[in-house]
C-alpha cells in the first residue's frame, strides 16, 4: 500500500477542541456513524445497542490514563516530556516537545542529563526511524511523581488543560496509558446498561497505549515502524471470544488497541491468553482474524490507524465513510465523534 492511499483533506474546523460536557452535551450524545457494505447510517452513541445483535461480544480496553505530560529541564531549557511507554527499571520511551502545540524533534544529545521535578534522567537514544521519540533512563521513580507533576497529554487543538477525569473511560481499571484509549470515551453507564439489556457481552483486554499514532512518512505503508506496547489478554476473555466464534457470533473491538491485542494473541486457530509487548502492525497485507467490527474515533490523514481500518473493512468503504463524515460535520480526535465499522 502506498502512502498516498492514506491522504485525504480534513478541515481543521472539524477538530473537537473540548470534552463533550464542555460543549454542553453528555458523552453518549456524541454522534455515531455506522458503516457497512450497506452504506452509512447516522445516530447518537447512546443508541449504539440498536445496531448490534444479541450475543455480540464487545471487547474493551481496561487501561486507565496517566497524567503523562511532565515539565522537564535540560541544556535546551524548559520543555514538556510526554511519557509514552514504560519498559521497566526506569527505562521509558518518551516524546520531548516544546509545548502541547509545538512538537519535536528537539535538539537533544545522547548522554545528556535532564530533570523532571527532582528526578534525573539520561537521554539514551532515539527510537529507530522515529526521531521524535527518545529513550530516557530515569534514576528515580518517575512513576511515583506523575500525579504530583503531570497533566494529561494534550495537543494544540484542545483549547484548555482539563482534569484527568475527562481522559478516563468507564472501563478504566489498570493505570498505564499515556493517552486515553479514546474509542471508549463515549461509553456511559446508560450505554453499558442498554448493551447488557440486549444480551451483548462485554469482555476486556489491557493495552497501555503510548503517544499518538505518528504520521506515516515512508512511501510503502508497510514499512512504517511501530514501537512495542504492553498488553494482556486474560484467560476469560480468550474463552469468551473463542466461544463466540465457535457459535457464529460477532466480536466487536472497542478501539484499535483492542484489535492489536486480540490479533497479537491469535495462534492461527484461536485467541490465546497472552501478555507481553506487541509491535504488531495491522495493514491489508497482514489481515485480521479475530474481529468482525470496530468502534473507533475518526483518524487523521496519513496515520497507520487508517491502514488498520482498511484491513477491518476495505479501503473504498472507509474512504467513502470519511467523505460522509466530513460532509456531515463529524468531529475528530479524542473528544470527537464515533464510528462503528462492520466487516462484510
Amino acid at each position: 500500500m502506498k502512502r498516498e492511499s492514506l491522504i485525504f483533506d480534513r478541515p481543521e474546523t472539524l477538530a473537537a477542541t473540548k470534552p463533550a460536557s464542555e460543549r454542553g452535551i453528555a458523552k453518549d450524545d456524541i454522534r455515531l456513524m455506522v458503516s457497512s457494505s450497506n452504506g452509512h447510517q447516522h445516530t447518537n452513541f447512546r443508541n449504539m445497542a440498536d445496531y448490534l445483535n444479541a450475543g455480540d461480544v464487545l471487547v474493551v480496553n481496561s487501561s486507565a490514563t496517566l497524567p503523562a505530560s511532565l515539565p522537564a529541564t535540560g541544556s535546551i531549557g524548559q520543555f514538556r516530556l510526554n511519557l509514552s511507554t514504560n519498559y521497566g527499571r526506569g527505562l521509558w520511551l518518551t516524546e520531548p516537545r516544546w509545548s502541547s502545540s509545538q512538537p519535536g524533534p528537539l535538539p537533544l544529545q545522547k548522554g545528556e542529563v535532564i530533570t523532571v521535578g527532582n528526578i534525573r534522567g539520561r537521554i539514551i537514544a532515539p527510537f529507530p526511524k522515529l526521531n521524535r521519540l527518545w529513550f530516557v533512563q530515569f534514576e528515580g521513580c518517575v512513576s511515583c511523581n506523575i500525579k504530583k507533576l503531570g497533566q494529561p497529554i494534550r495537543y494544540g487543538y484542545v483549547e484548555n488543560v482539563y482534569p484527568l477525569e475527562h481522559y478516563q473511560t468507564v472501563f478504566a481499571k489498570v493505570p498505564g496509558s499515556a493517552e486515553m484509549p479514546s474509542a471508549a470515551y463515549p461509553f456511559t453507564k446508560r450505554v453499558v446498561d442498554s448493551l447488557h439489556k440486549k444480551g451483548i457481552q462485554i469482555a476486556d483486554i489491557t493495552l497501555h497505549t503510548g503517544v499518538s499514532s505518528l504520521e506515516v512518512e515512508v512511501d510503502d505503508v508497510e514499512e512504517h515502524p511501530l514501537y512495542p506496547e504492553p498488553f494482556e489478554i486474560p484467560e476469560q476473555t480468550a474463552k469468551i471470544v473463542n466461544q463466540a466464534h465457535a457459535e457464529g457470533r460477532r466480536v466487536i473491538a472497542v478501539g484499535t488497541t483492542v484489535v492489536r491485542a486480540l490479533e497479537s494473541g491469535w495462534d492461527g486457530k484461536q485467541v490465546k491468553a497472552a501478555s507481553g509487548f506487541t509491535r504488531l502492525y495491522i495493514h491489508p497485507k497482514v489481515g485480521v482474524n479475530v474481529v468482525d467490527g470496530l468502534i473507533t474515533g475518526l483518524h487523521d490523514p496519513v496515520t497507520s490507524h487508517l491502514a488498520m481500518l482498511y484491513t477491518v473493512a476495505n479501503e473504498p468503504l472507509i474512504k467513502d465513510a470519511y467523505r460522509e463524515a466530513i460532509k456531515e460535520g463529524y468531529l475528530w480526535h479524542e473528544f470527537g465523534d464515533s464510528h462503528l465499522i462492520f466487516r462484510d
